[in-house]
């Protein structure tokens, strides 16, 4: 058997940069690159080999760890899932710092290969700087704190470990139902080891889409199901996009009289202005999407997680029969659905054959149509510019909006702004709108914009994000500026948490520690913290404008500009969009000396009581 001798850590990067994948017919490395930033636990080992093979495969350097981990999440979630990125930490705080990111990976099921460098296998130098010692088990580091939230899981302990371990690894990371983040651990002194590596380990590798079809039972009582019912919908989840399968959607729907809503990862699946789309479902949904959910008597639910954000915690389906189309069987059942474990296109394409021309009764179209129109002038009114000096969410994202066009990319995360824009942003074209709200991780926006950009370059990238997340996380942009990745920053400066603010008040409570001016602070009067000179000392061409008229301006300077761009405008904290939504199961205390909570609780009680058991 021909060997080649190399150290792990070269091995390693040997074999990554080996694989590749098809797309429409063109092979593409795997791997866009390996984002990293050295310590003492990986930069003599991993370090090296990376160095030596940055031509084949890039290595970008990150600011902050989680930060960088969100980057290459977001440029895997961009890419479909198809392409994905590595990411590399010291042992320690710079390990621990990635758990985030892994646990956004994890509850997205998006693909990141983590690569956290770990203390001597060998033990002899222990306890070795910035190591966590168990004083009952001295197998454990701080990376185990990534086993809960890694798909796969390993401690590369033996040279000879690399090869079972990397191979499950990136099986993990491309197959469709187990995809999410692998962390493989990596003794500093196992990454520096030489091994006689067969040369098979290190041959081309080209991956393709594995597209699970249909168990044909499961798709006659799914075609069945669909044939009985009168007012049926479709609730198209991220897997749509995940599978390419929104044109295909769009025709079958289109085809069959079905009406479809989305929730946040579905979003932009159907044009904006498609016949039979209904917008945003749940609570953060459009009138007509949560009104023909309370009506319909199947809702078909594909390529989705069913999260209480799209059933509005088991409230909106009413007494529909729910039919599960999802590539893990983990999902397709949820809310007792019936089964129809496949690939999302491939689902779809034999239900359209199986249905052949059955479609939904007219009435029931034209009924979704017409509140559709009803919904399409309320979001007119609420992103219209109402000449406020303090505009609300809704009418600075309606401004954005209109700048982003049908080819811009929309990036947020958290907080107020992913209700509103998922309720009201209008999407041309799938990949317009990149919402990550399966862990609705704050300080996300700015580094998933810059993995969305590396994903898309070509299309302009729109990031919008509340005070409260920048100052969580803000440290990419000055990689964004260093890598000539264009960002158009909206930083909205509510002066707090607005989002919990109103929803602190929705339970009755009373404002307290979540905007500025109810918080304490010894100083006189709450921080003001000066967005634009903070943005601009990242690199950013930096403005501050007051109101919408202005900032409608200031888009279309940043449009024409070749640099990164950031626009600052305070906006009014307490309003939100008041057309659309449903209940959300947020628990109010049964006892509370405030009336306000008291009232709270029995309007929790009420709507509790319309809960799917």
């Amino acid at each position: 058997m021909a060997t080649l001798r190399l150290t792990v850590a070269q091995a390693l990067v040997k074999h990554l940069s080996a694989q590749h994948v098809e797309i429409d017919g063109r092979e593409l490395p795997l791997f866009a690159g390996v984002w990293a930033i050295f310590g003492h636990g990986n930069v003599s080992g991993l370090g090296e080999a990376l160095h030596a093979a940055r031509d084949t495969l890039p290595t970008y350097r990150g600011h902050n760890e989680q930060g960088m981990a969100h980057a290459a999440i977001a440029y895997a979630k961009a890419q479909n899932r198809r392409r994905m990125m590595a990411c590399t930490s010291s042992v320690g705080p710079g390990a621990v710092n990635m758990v985030t990111a892994a646990a956004l990976a994890h509850v997205n099921r998006l693909p990141v290969l983590l690569l956290p460098g770990d203390t001597f296998a060998t033990r002899a130098p222990d306890p070795v700087l910035q190591q966590v010692e168990d004083f009952y088990d001295p197998t454990v580091s701080a990376n185990d704190c990534f086993r809960p939230v890694s798909r796969f899981w390993d401690r590369i302990s033996r040279p000879e470990q690399l090869m079972p371990s990397l191979r499950r690894a990136i099986q993990v990371l491309t197959d469709p139902v187990d995809c999410g983040p692998v962390t493989l651990c990596l003794p500093q002194d196992v990454q520096a080891e030489a091994h006689d590596f067969p040369l098979s380990f290190f041959e081309k590798t080209v991956r393709r889409t594995r597209r699970p079809e249909p168990d044909r039972d499961e798709l006659a009582a799914v075609a069945a199901a669909l044939r009985g019912a009168t007012r049926p919908l479709i609730v198209a989840g991220g897997g749509v996009h995940h599978s390419g399968a929104c044109a295909g959607l769009a025709a079958f729907a289109q085809r069959h009289g079905i009406p479809v809503a989305e929730t946040q990862a579905g979003k932009g699946a159907l044009a904006w202005d498609h016949p039979c789309t209904v917008g945003a479902i749940g609570v953060t949904g459009s009138s007509t999407a949560n009104a023909l959910a309370a009506e319909a008597d199947l809702v078909l639910a594909v390529g989705t997680r069913l999260a209480d954000f799209t059933t509005a915690s088991w409230s909106v389906f009413g007494e529909a029969r729910l039919a599960g189309l999802n590539v893990a069987a983990f999902d397709a059942v949820k809310g007792n659905a019936l089964p129809l474990v496949a690939d999302a296109a491939r689902g779809l394409a034999a239900l359209d054959a199986e249905l052949g021309d059955w479609a939904a009764p007219t009435g029931w179209q034209a009924l979704a149509q017409e509140r559709m129109a009803v919904w399409n002038r309320a979001v007119d009114a609420a992103t219209a510019d109402a000449g406020l000096d303090l505009p609300t969410d809704a009418q600075v994202l309606g401004a954005v909006n209109r700048a982003a066009g049908a080819d811009g990319i929309v990036v947020c995360a958290a907080g107020g702004l992913p209700g509103e824009l998922h309720k009201l942003w209008r999407t041309a074209r799938p990949g317009g709108y990149h919402l990550e709200y399966g862990f609705s991780c704050m300080g996300y926006e700015i580094a998933g914009g810059l993995g969305v950009k590396m994903a898309c370059p070509d299309r302009e990238t729109y990031v919008m994000v509340g005070d409260g997340s920048y100052m969580m996380m803000n440290s990419e942009l000055a990689a964004a500026v260093a890598m000539r990745r264009k960002l158009i920053v909206v930083l909205l400066d509510n002066r707090g948490y607005g989002c919990i603010n109103r929803l602190q008040n929705a339970c009755g409570g009373a404002p307290f520690n979540n905007l500025l001016r109810d918080s304490h602070f010894e100083t006189d009067g709450p921080p003001a913290v000066d967005f634009t000179a903070h943005l601009r000392a990242l690199g950013a061409v930096t403005e501050k404008v007051t109101g919408v008229a202005a900032l409608e301006q200031a888009l279309q300077r940043a449009k024409a500009s070749a640099d990164t761009y950031a626009i600052v405008i305070d906006t009014d904290p307490l309003p939100s969009t008041a057309e659309g939504g449903a209940w959300w199961d947020v628990p109010v205390p049964e006892v509370s000396a405030r009336a306000e909570v008291t009232a709270a609780r029995q309007r929790y009680v009420a709507a509790k009581a319309r809960q799917r058991r």
